[in-house]
């Protein structure tokens, strides 16, 4: 146990604060209980360890453990969480918790029988929190990790800083917030690089190497941390590589469900489930008509990858810029608003707004006679009345 301290220790002095996920100004971290999901790779580690960095906590108080560490194969949850509290310890922060089998009940019974203990655990988001076997639903306070944005990008690699946009405000004001920034610096000359390679904060580490990288952390969803929270075998984790490059070849993804499900040989439910399973892995974004009933036998209109990185990671063949647009804008979109399909334009944003997103030679034609239309343009600058720049809409978290 005294490895565990000590590990903790060498990770606080090797944590930098320089740069901070969106989501770590969010949390509120007074709660008793929080759970922090999200893509593998997108920073979860990185904003419990900030968090514990930023602030001053007495020594033997705080800690950080693992549990796919080797100890817990020998050792309970619950048994060193009693050693941890007795030593006087009250904030817990619990890393990869799908790894451990009885995570839900045994941190349901931590919260219970320790109400001193403020507990702090990451997971994967393919993680179904509340059909654990310990009932969280009433005691957790939940929150997802998304890919960076782009505004997050451009402080991340280049320094730039610019205040969160709300929808609203670049709906409205649009014009004048390009100019503003673009005063400070050219969006544009940056953009391309971000659908390359800025989605995930690990490119940092060797740009050269991110797409091997990228692929590796796809295998591992799907290898390990998939099996460490279902009952999937490893036939079915074939088919659902299989699935994934389907919807790669051809994104914006237009399913015909039966077609597919012969492809793949699955019957059309299991299909549902696999395509529901990689949504919440966050590999693909699924594009569904408003009022669609439960999502996980909802019928997708498109389907798209998970983030513009992928397609160059996955695609053979350089990927089509009007689908990197398109995954971009929902992408940076559904962090905070809800999209939809719809049959007369690319995205229907809150039930009420509709985009069309193209390239410069775009026209209203589309969108002439809709009310609250717009055209999301990549490779403008600055927009006028329904011309909105594209990349402004990474700025919204």
């Amino acid at each position: 146990m005294e490895r565990i301290y000590a590990n903790f220790a060498k990770r606080i002095k090797l944590t930098s604060t320089i740069f901070e996920r969106y989501l770590a100004n969010t949390i509120d971290w007074n709660d008793r209980l929080i759970a922090i999901v999200g893509l593998r790779g997108s920073g979860k580690t990185t904003i419990m360890l900030q968090h514990i960095k930023n602030n001053t906590f007495a020594n033997k108080q705080v800690l950080y453990i693992s549990l796919d560490d080797i100890w817990f194969t020998q050792n309970t949850l619950v048994d060193f969480t009693e050693d941890f509290v007795a030593r006087g310890g009250k904030y817990l922060f619990i890393d990869e918790v799908h790894k451990y089998p009885t995570w839900s009940i045994e941190i349901k019974n931590i919260y219970d029988n320790y109400p001193e203990l403020h507990i702090v655990f990451t997971g994967s988001s393919m993680l179904e929190i509340y059909k654990g076997q310990g009932d969280l639903s009433r005691r957790l306070s939940l929150y997802k990790l998304s890919s960076l944005s782009f505004r997050e990008f451009l402080q991340f690699e280049h320094g730039i800083e610019v205040a969160p946009l709300s929808f609203s405000d670049i709906i409205l004001n649009h014009t004048d917030i390009a100019f503003d920034i673009s005063q400070k610096f050219k969006p544009l000359a940056y953009f391309g690089d971000f659908l390359k390679f800025g989605s995930l904060p690990f490119f940092k580490e060797n740009k050269e190497k991110y797409y091997e990288r990228l692929k590796a952390t796809i295998n591992t969803i799907l290898e390990t941390d998939l099996p460490a929270i279902t009952d999937i075998n490893y036939a079915h984790i074939l088919k659902l590589k299989k699935l994934l490059m389907v919807i790669s070849s051809s994104v914006p993804f237009k399913p015909n469900i039966t077609q597919l499900a012969g492809k793949i040989e699955t019957e059309r439910r299991t299909l549902y489930k696999y395509l529901d399973i990689l949504e919440r892995a966050g590999l693909i974004m699924q594009l569904s008509t408003p009022g669609s009933g439960l999502k996980v036998l909802a019928k997708a209109e498109k389907i798209y990858l998970g983030n513009p990185n992928l397609a160059y990671a996955l695609c053979d063949i350089a990927p089509q810029i009007g689908n990197l647009r398109e995954t971009f804008f929902l992408n940076q979109l559904q962090v905070s608003e809800t999209v939809n399909y719809t049959q007369v334009a690319d995205f229907l944003i809150n039930k009420k707004y509709t985009i069309e997103v193209g390239g410069k030679t775009k026209d209203n034609s589309q969108i002439r006679n809709l009310d609250n239309a717009y055209l999301a343009i990549d490779g403008i600058e600055m927009g006028t009345h329904e011309r909105i720049p594209l990349w402004l809409f990474g700025f919204m978290y």
